[in-house]
């Protein structure tokens, strides 16, 4: 049986901003999925200990008073939110996050911020493996595709229905049925293991960080910088100045 037949844990935050080594958690979702059926789900609403910006709360609605009177202290839900991902990992069962970089490495962050273990110490010092990344795979598999790659239009592409973008449950479980819709589109995809299919994700991500960088120095742009590291090298245990 293919990976994308089998269970699937989708994953998702919502988060005070775009930098994942910086940024705060605000809601989580972990959602079990199999053939496109939620079978059960996890949600948190986290208090993040700093003001949650008007951009923000307009992405995803979440506004400080609410998170301040109904949320969880932050290192809470993220020893949780970790703890319910590792169990996953160690059963072998995938988890799928829709650009797991930016994710995986917030959640890292938050992790290192309030002295908890991190993901790879919660597992043994293995790495939080397998991941599914269908933004990684659709970026590949159909690289010359045009038009935006964000979680909204690469499943309109596939004909996954996503209710209310930008609500952690609702982008998790878009996201697992995304990568199920991938899966079953690109058969070659669906025939690797998930283990391989993780090591691949992590040669495309760096083959797409290379081929970018290659752009913006045909540009003259040396601002952006892009990690080739994919999905997570716990990078902020190199980085002891994450606030």
């Amino acid at each position: 049986m293919s990976w994308h037949q089998g269970l699937l844990i989708g994953f998702d935050l919502e988060t005070t901003g775009t930098d994942p080594r910086t940024s705060r958690i605000v809601t989580a979702a972990v959602i079990e999925v199999k053939e496109g059926r939620a079978l059960g789900r996890r949600e948190w609403l986290a208090d993040p200990g700093v003001p949650i910006p008007a951009e923000a709360v307009a992405v995803h609605g979440i506004t400080q008073e609410r998170a301040a009177t109904e949320g969880r202290p932050a290192d809470q839900v993220a020893d949780a939110i970790a703890d319910v991902l590792a169990g996953y990992w160690q059963t072998g069962v995938p988890v799928v996050a829709y650009n797991a970089a930016f994710d995986l490495t917030l959640l890292s962050a938050e992790l290192h911020r309030y002295g908890l273990p991190s993901l790879r110490s919660r597992l043994g010092d293995r790495d939080p493996a397998p991941v599914i990344d269908p933004y990684a795979i659709d970026r590949t598999v159909d690289r010359y595709r045009r038009g935006k790659r964000n979680l909204e239009a690469v499943c309109a592409e596939y004909g996954v229905a996503l209710d209310t973008a930008h609500e952690a449950g609702a982008d998790a479980l878009a996201a697992a049925r995304l990568a199920r819709a991938i899966a079953v589109r690109h058969p070659k995809v669906a025939e690797l293991a998930p283990a391989e299919l993780h090591g691949r994700q992590i040669q495309w991500y760096a083959e797409w960080a290379a081929d970018f960088q290659d752009f913006l120095r045909r540009k003259g742009d040396r601002a952006a910088f892009i990690d080739p590291i994919w999905p997570l090298r716990d990078l902020v245990d190199e980085a002891p100045g994450v606030v």
